[in-house]
């Protein structure tokens, strides 16, 4: 069915032809019908263009901008028909520089392919070209940038800027080679190409937990309960294909991020499912929460096969701080689970239900603990070191 669009003076204009002894219902039926016609468009229309992707990767080709010619040129003024050389030098090209932006949150902006600005030529009577601007490329904090698979630098605060390529240097105009044994050079050098490169650019989510789990461990359903994020919720597995974070607020005004990172998979360490991509965003995390299936036949085997995932993705990734969250404890049958459970995990289980809440308010404290211990860790860690304030950085090709 083809839906069209009829604006309103014209169905204003249709009801009024049509308002006759006869034709009065036919009309207004007629007139009805177009209404929701038109009103079925619009919210069409407004779905599609809200509908916004979530991009985490993406591959960049970059090249600084061609810097602007030399000219040669010679003064030629009232009473100086041989004033000699006044060609200008041209104007640099512009750089392309990274830059870290909180109020991004996506890749899905930026593009494949840039290019800097070229500058200006120089020209007669001395005058130089004008340097070009540079072209910046705003991502979301917590980029990670790469270079023939390996980090070269990280933004991990707001504001962070990278100069990726540099723009080539412009000619030298024929004043330049006023010499002694040359008074009159022709000579005027074009002006250089920018440098280029292919970069990668990955997105981590930054978060102080992260919520880790098989599909439909109700997670999602947990990131609700703590927090006011409102990730999709649904009876079936990969309802969650990209990282939400919420943020758990307490009575002293201290925050604490919580990141719902998608399901994982057997062999994700290999990019099953998707696996590398969900794996890449548990890297910042610096502690993770364990979300423990109780529906399922031997939930203590989650456990196991979770850590060993992380292991294989990256050594010491498993090893961070954790807790483990035994989820779906209103479920009938789940008591004995949850016994054999704790028997079988070193660590103590937290039981709780996502869907009723009850063990929501200890889990809460359990992770303000984690993150006091975290924050207190990293404040002894950072004692006595120096800490890089310059604000730009420039990439080493």
């Amino acid at each position: 069915m083809y839906t069209m669009y009829v604006p309103a003076m014209i169905l204003w204009s249709l009801e009024q032809g049509m308002r006759t002894t006869h034709g009065l219902c036919n009309s207004r039926r007629i007139y009805t019908v177009l209404v929701q016609v038109q009103r079925t468009y619009a919210s069409k229309h407004s779905e599609k263009k809200q509908a916004k992707a979530f991009v985490d990767w993406r591959r960049v080709s970059v090249e600084g901008g061609r810097g602007g010619n030399g000219c040669s040129a010679f003064i030629r003024e009232f009473a100086r028909p041989f004033g000699g050389p006044g060609g200008g030098d041209g104007g640099n090209g512009g750089n392309i520089v990274i830059k870290a932006d909180k109020r991004v949150k996506s890749l899905a902006k930026v593009k494949s392919i840039y290019r800097g600005e070229s500058g200006n030529p120089g020209r007669n009577n001395s005058c130089h070209g004008k340097n070009a601007s540079h072209t910046v490329i705003p991502v979301p904090v917590g980029t990670c940038i790469k270079k023939d698979g390996d980090v070269v630098i990280d933004l991990e605060r707001n504001g962070e800027t990278v100069v990726v390529v540099h723009g080539g240097l412009g000619g030298k105009g024929n004043q330049f080679f006023l010499s002694n044994e040359d008074k009159a050079p022709m000579l005027a050098t074009p002006g250089e190409p920018g440098e280029k490169c292919v970069l990668d650019l990955e997105l981590r989510t930054i978060a102080h937990a992260g919520l880790v789990g098989f599909p439909n461990a109700g997670k999602s359903t947990l990131l609700r309960a703590i927090s006011r994020a409102q990730p999709t919720v649904a009876a079936y597995p990969f309802t969650t294909l990209k990282p939400h974070v919420g943020i758990i607020q307490y009575e002293d005004f201290e925050q604490v991020a919580v990141a719902d990172i998608p399901g994982l998979v057997r062999g994700a360490h290999l990019n099953k499912g998707l696996g590398h991509s969900f794996l890449r965003h548990i890297e910042r995390c610096h502690f993770l929460l364990f979300v423990i299936d109780l529906s399922v036949t031997e939930p203590w085997t989650q456990l196991d096969h979770l850590k060993h995932e992380l292991a294989l993705y990256q050594p010491g990734l498993s090893s961070r701080p954790h807790a483990v969250v035994a989820n779906k404890i209103d479920l009938p049958g789940t008591s004995e689970k949850l016994r054999l459970l704790q028997q079988h995990v070193d660590t103590p289980v937290m039981p709780i239900s996502a869907k009723e809440g009850r063990g929501v308010g200890k889990l809460i404290c359990k992770i303000r603990e984690m993150y006091d211990e975290d924050m207190a860790a990293q404040v002894a860690h950072q004692k006595g070191e120096k800490e890089n304030q310059s604000g730009t950085k420039f990439l080493k090709l």
